[in-house]
């Protein structure tokens, strides 16, 4: 499995999973904490233009592109079934599938929408705001793990 095309599969799938990992670990570890030391209009407004900012094609690119990537790796594995490498190419793939994409779209998105709706000074926004950054920062440790494991399994498959 690991040979000619699949090859360049299982590194993209690497290199992928690898970058957005980075990206939620750099949010886990300093900018949420960063945004929650800040006054609550202050830091939900912050936090709705990173939203906004976010959805650019250079990161959809690398997020769904991985998402894609690891859905063909798992398709290509289950086909093809290879002697050496299947159960790390399928436990990367459903890490990534699952633990990132999945609760990007089952957590993480439908906070950033329910944040989208408040304005930053409002009585409403400046109560949900520690919640949001308890949950979304929660939520997010999960995303980085997943990610970061799927890379792992990746490599692990190609040696």
């Amino acid at each position: 499995m690991t040979d000619g095309p699949y090859f360049v599969l299982t590194v993209l799938g690497v290199l992928g999973t690898g970058l957005v990992a980075g990206v939620f670990c750099g949010f886990s570890t300093f900018v949420m904490k960063g945004l929650a030391a800040l006054p609550p209009a202050q830091g939900v407004a912050a936090m709705k233009a990173i939203n906004v900012a976010a959805v650019t094609p250079a990161f959809m690119v690398v997020f769904i592109g991985s998402a894609v990537v690891c859905a063909m790796i798992a398709v290509v594995t289950f086909v093809l079934w290879p002697d050496e490498g299947a159960v790390e190419l399928l436990l990367g793939s459903a890490l990534y599938l699952f633990g990132s994409f999945g609760v990007t779209m089952v957590a993480n998105v439908p906070r950033n929408d329910a944040l989208a709706e408040l304005e930053p000074g409002t009585p409403e926004a400046v109560a949900y705001w520690p919640a949001y950054v308890r949950e979304w920062t929660a939520w997010n440790h999960v995303r980085t793990f997943a990610s970061a494991a799927a890379a792992v399994a990746y490599v692990l498959a190609l040696t």
